[in-house]
């Protein structure tokens, strides 16, 4: 891609026309993306200083500096970029301004701030009533917890997943990257674009108030119904192996996921001795008899010391992409554990061209795309994230503000 943005002839993308403020940082710029590179005017509004999110490492070439994080890069591409400040009076008219131009803000601002600058739901709601309006935070915009600090690990703690990740033997462990943000992230991009399905059908708009605490608790599956239904608390179960023949595997070149035995999975159980047969491998008649099709010895310590003691001396021979494969043409269940190298070097996710190469400040960029296609109104990264205030002669021109007074605000460190 280059740093230019998309010609006219191409195809408009599914929110073309529809303009959003972001005023969001680590908490919302992800979800601002998600509309900016389905065709949305996502104006990105930082402080004069920049994005909190401009200082989070990794850095390109491992070299901290304003324009080289790589979190805000992949975050914000497809914006367009401004500096405004809104604890002044002035820099309050302006965005006062630039929402009478849009259809939705978002913002992640502590419960309270956007209410003593002037700009909160319902001030704007006042001026511009259809306007969507959301905010991002980490328990909600209400409540006894409305007000506290909180950051990824808290959110995936308080929301009660952190408890289920990790080793039973451990303490918990959390998952990589920041997952509670970007599940906060992504249903408040589902609950705003409802939003605005309704502003455009009945002409208001309307607050969205989108927790991080309560986004989490979202992905516990069954572990609320466990509790109420049976009085269990489920428990971490990474590492084990919870049946003969089901969990992970060392293979020649990393690791695998294997489903041959237990709960749902005992009609596999005949198609993979067989292919164990199939390959001569040694000791396979150790998985004979009746009772390897009962769960219970299944879940045994010694039907799972008895395949182990088959299965790895020859898993190790074998490739994750040669047992992948085999698996796959006997209907085994069964998957290679990709690394980042894996994904890169995937023919699936080549063909389907899912990584993107983005063009940013002279440094080209590798990053993923979509997960979805859309044929008539495709998804595309319309420019790469913006430079701190490149759009500010652009964006503030629109709503009138002429060069020399531009000039002035930048003075005042107003933009």
């Amino acid at each position: 891609m280059s740093n230019q943005a998309p010609s006219q002839t191409e195809r408009p993308g599914a929110l073309t026309g529809l303009r959003v403020l972001d005023l969001s940082g680590d908490l919302g710029n992800y979800c601002g993306k998600l509309f900016a590179d389905m065709g949305a005017d996502v104006i990105l509004i930082e402080p004069p200083s920049g994005s909190e999110l401009r200082f989070e490492p990794p850095f390109i070439g491992n070299m901290p500096a304003l324009e080289n994080s790589l979190s805000f890069a992949y975050h914000n591409t497809s914006k367009r970029g401004v500096t405004l400040d809104l604890d002044t009076a002035t820099g309050q008219a302006m965005f006062k301004e630039l929402a009478a131009r849009a259809e939705v803000i978002i913002e992640t601002s502590k419960p309270g701030t956007m209410a003593r600058r002037g700009l909160c739901a319902e001030s704007i709601h006042r001026l511009y009533p259809q306007i969507v309006y959301t905010s991002i935070t980490p328990f909600g915009s209400t409540g006894p917890y409305a007000h506290y600090e909180a950051d990824d690990i808290t959110a995936l703690a308080m929301g009660g997943l952190l408890y289920l990740g990790g080793y039973a033997d451990t303490a918990p462990i959390r998952v990589y990257g920041k997952q509670a943000i970007l599940c906060a992230n992504m249903f408040a991009s589902v609950a705003t674009m409802l939003a605005v399905l309704e502003a455009e059908a009945g002409g208001l708009g309307q607050h969205v108030d989108v927790s991080m605490q309560e986004a989490v608790s979202m992905a516990l599956e069954t572990s609320v119904q466990y509790l109420d239904l049976e009085g269990l608390v489920r428990k971490r179960h990474a590492g084990e192996q919870r049946f003969a023949g089901t969990g992970v595997y060392p293979c020649l070149d990393g690791q695998i996921y294997l489903m041959a035995g237990g709960v749902g999975a005992n009609k596999f159980w005949e198609r993979t001795v067989q292919w164990f047969n199939d390959e001569q491998m040694p000791g396979t008649e150790a998985f004979q008899g009746d009772s390897w099709k009962h769960i219970e010895y299944l879940r045994s310590d010694e039907a799972k010391a008895i395949f182990e003691k088959v299965f790895v001396p020859w898993s190790r021979t074998k490739t994750k992409g040669y047992l992948y494969h085999e698996g796959q043409r006997r209907k085994i269940p069964i998957a290679p554990i990709s690394e980042t190298s894996d994904l890169l070097s995937s023919r699936q996710l080549a063909f389907r061209r899912y990584f993107v190469e983005v063009l940013r400040n002279g440094h080209s960029l590798l990053m993923p795309g979509a997960p979805y296609k859309l044929d008539r109104t495709p998804w595309r990264i319309q420019r790469p994230a913006p430079l701190l205030g490149q759009h500010n002669t652009e964006v503030y021109g629109e709503i009138g503000i002429s060069l020399d007074e531009l000039t002035r605000l930048f003075s005042r460190r107003i933009i």
